[in-house]
């Protein structure tokens, strides 16, 4: 496993257009698949109508959400790969002009329509390339 830098994680993470959102939701983590894309270092998702997602969104005037985004390629076969994670704040897209342009950049997976977006504005980015076989030294767990 080798670390990857800030700016070569989220180079991956906006080569790909699908990820999972974790947040909390009833006081509990909750985690959703969803299509993304980057603009410049912010996430941006789309939420369709009804969303579940759209319960974990901070009002324009109010404190932003801390939110986890995950996203990786990983060969199942060859177990080789990338997996990249941002923490950060998010907060619904509220200027109309750039709802606009998010609602033609973000294709989605399914056919149903685009609400809203949420911006997600990374803190804390992290993450490893898988670059050949990896060998773990198994750890015992304390009694």
């Amino acid at each position: 496993m080798r670390p990857l830098d800030r700016s070569d994680a989220l180079r991956l993470l906006g080569s790909i257009s699908l990820g999972r959102l974790v947040f909390t939701q009833h006081a509990l983590p909750a985690v959703r698949p969803v299509n993304h894309i980057l603009d410049g270092e912010d996430i941006v998702i789309r939420l369709s109508d009804g969303a579940a997602l759209a319960s974990l969104t901070a009002p324009a005037d109010g404190p932003e959400t801390v939110v986890a985004y995950e996203a990786d390629v990983i060969d199942p076969d060859h177990h080789l790969g990338w997996s990249v994670v941002v923490t950060g704040y998010a907060r619904l897209v509220d200027d109309p002009a750039e709802l606009e342009r998010y609602k033609r950049l973000l294709r989605p997976w399914v056919t149903c329509s685009m609400a809203a977006a949420l911006r997600i504005r990374p803190e804390l980015v992290t993450g490893f390339q898988l670059t050949d076989t990896i060998q773990c030294t198994a750890t015992a767990l304390p009694d």
